[in-house]
């Protein structure tokens, strides 16, 4: 699929869904605590959503490559949860309750007026310990210097040479595996944005691009495994991983960040 440069109307319009994936942050942060389930995170998150207008992007999806028969089930949430050694696309249960110290990953995708917005927090539930405060920071600080590369002229490679660099200079890895990626109408567009360096990465940034960064940041290894459910995905070590994510839209004047 060949890279789709959006007009300022359009930027305005993902925009638009990219608050309400905000304000939806907004909302559930109050409700993480202990004895909370992740599944009543999500009764939250969709309620929300749809009395705005919009409809999760998340439920119901199924990637371009499972399409066709499969025994992997169309994703069951509105959000993805991740809790602790899950690095992404956490199904949330009603089994699932939070506990002191964990940390859960919140990722949100919406339409709204036909156009996506998508992010992901990660929470600590109540007081977490120095370590995974650290590991925390530290993601968010990657996302912030990803962020800061993301100008017309750079090429992606800078944006996931600094993340790496950053993330190991910290003792952390990060997943390759999962990538952020372009979006508009829709959820997975070109191009892909890897957080790691790759000198094959030459892909120029240009005005008009929009897409999301979005390091996985693990406290150990960079190793993943999938669960049998063919959603979760979990950490090579059973250590805790952390992500953050932002979509931002490229201008003349530098990123836009759409979901902030």
């Amino acid at each position: 699929m060949p890279i789709t440069l959006k007009t300022a109307k359009q930027i305005a319009l993902l925009r638009e869904a990219g608050q309400l994936v905000r304000a939806t942050f907004d909302l559930l942060r109050d409700h993480v605590r202990p004895g909370v389930s992740t599944a009543e995170l999500d009764a939250i998150a969709e309620e929300f959503i749809r009395s705005h207008g919009a409809d999760p992007v998340y439920k119901g999806y199924v990637p371009a490559g499972r399409r066709g028969p499969s025994k992997i089930p169309p994703f069951p949430g509105t959000i993805c949860a991740s809790v602790n050694d899950v690095i992404c696309h956490g199904i949330p249960s009603k089994k699932e309750r939070l506990r002191q110290g964990d940390v859960i990953g919140v990722d949100i995708g919406l339409r709204l007026n036909g156009w996506i917005g998508d992010a992901c927090e990660t929470y600590p539930v109540g007081d977490v310990d120095d370590a995974n405060h650290h590991l925390i920071e530290v993601t968010k600080q990657c996302l912030a210097l990803g962020i800061e590369q993301a100008h017309a002229g750079n090429t992606l490679r800078k944006i996931g040479a600094v993340i790496q660099q950053h993330a190991e200079a910290n003792g952390f890895s990060v997943v390759r595996e999962y990538t952020g990626h372009g979006l508009g109408r829709n959820l997975h567009e070109d191009p892909s944005v890897l957080h790691y360096d790759d000198p094959r990465n030459t892909q120029k940034i240009m005005v008009g691009m929009v897409f999301t960064i979005e390091p996985m940041v693990n406290a150990g290894i960079a190793t993943t495994k999938l669960d049998r459910d063919g959603w979760t995905v979990r950490t090579g070590d059973g250590r805790r991983s952390v992500q953050f994510e932002h979509t931002l839209a490229i201008t003349e004047d530098g990123p836009i960040i759409l979901t902030a």
